[in-house]
């Protein structure tokens, strides 16, 4: 994964940290969106399927894919962020890629490797260090875990089959969708013991209510509440669930959420 980038909310202007993700081609190497930060960021109010995909080319094999548009939530107020992305450049300019370096405008250049400090007889050569300072470590998780594996996210099913990985993920057994005829709405249960989870996969931000019907749902079987959002929160619905500390997270279309409060922060940190 590559390096963490600030990215700048619009809606309350906080920044925060996004890291690409890295997807697999089919010849086996990674490949990620070339993200552009030099334009603004916007704030995704309807999600567009057709427009949630990017094509990315692989600069191993030059194969060209379709993966999903890099976005990220704002943990501040619950905003899902669009990151935007160089758009892919025609192929079949140079053939293969550019040396050193070179950016294929004008007559390539002869890059050479830089000539060696003249050596001393009898001493030997000192390879040059880097005087870059290695970067320091993040810091251990609270709970020792795996990397989650996410499922990429095509379809509403593949959201409720990802939030049912993460849960598992977290410590929670026998994370299942309840029997029974299910009740008309968007969200879908899951059920573990001691879990009471939604996961809506529509393209509206949930809502007061939404959070509210998850929180009486947990509180009845005794258990905890979480919900996982596909469009992210209103302002009021986050402002709920912080008051009765509900877990909130919202999912991209990797596949992989992000907490957006504290009591989502908290279960992260700690597990089931």
């Amino acid at each position: 994964m590559a390096d963490a980038v600030p990215v700048r909310c619009p809606g309350c202007q906080r920044e925060n940290g996004y890291a690409a993700p890295a997807f697999p081609c089919a010849c086996g190497n990674p490949v990620a969106p070339p993200l552009d930060l030099a334009s603004p960021p916007r704030e995704l109010t309807h999600r567009n399927w057709s427009e949630c995909w990017v094509a990315v080319r692989c600069e191993a094999c030059g194969r060209e894919s379709q993966w999903p548009h890099p976005e990220v939530g704002c943990p501040s107020c619950g905003t899902v962020v669009l990151i935007p992305v160089h758009p892919l450049e025609p192929a079949g300019g140079v053939a293969g890629p550019p040396a050193g370096g070179a950016t294929g405008r004008g007559p390539a250049r002869d890059v050479r490797t830089p000539p060696r400090a003249a050596e001393t007889p009898g001493r030997p050569s000192v390879a040059p260090v880097s005087s870059a300072a290695p970067a320091d470590p993040p810091p251990p998780p609270q709970v020792a875990r795996p990397a989650f594996r996410p499922v990429t996210i095509r379809t509403a099913r593949d959201a409720v089959v990802s939030a049912a990985l993460y849960l598992r993920w977290l410590g929670f057994q026998d994370v299942r969708q309840p029997d029974g005829r299910p009740i008309p709405s968007a969200a879908v249960d899951l059920r573990a013991p001691g879990l009471v989870a939604q996961v809506d996969p529509s393209t509206a931000p949930a809502g007061l209510r939404a959070v509210e019907c998850v929180w009486l749902n947990g509180l009845t079987a005794c258990a905890t509440s979480v919900y996982f959002s596909l469009a992210g929160y209103t302002a009021d619905a986050r402002a709920r669930a912080d008051d009765l500390g509900i877990p909130l997270f919202v999912m991209d279309l990797t596949g992989m959420p992000q907490p957006v409060n504290d009591p989502a922060e908290h279960l992260l940190g700690t597990g089931a």
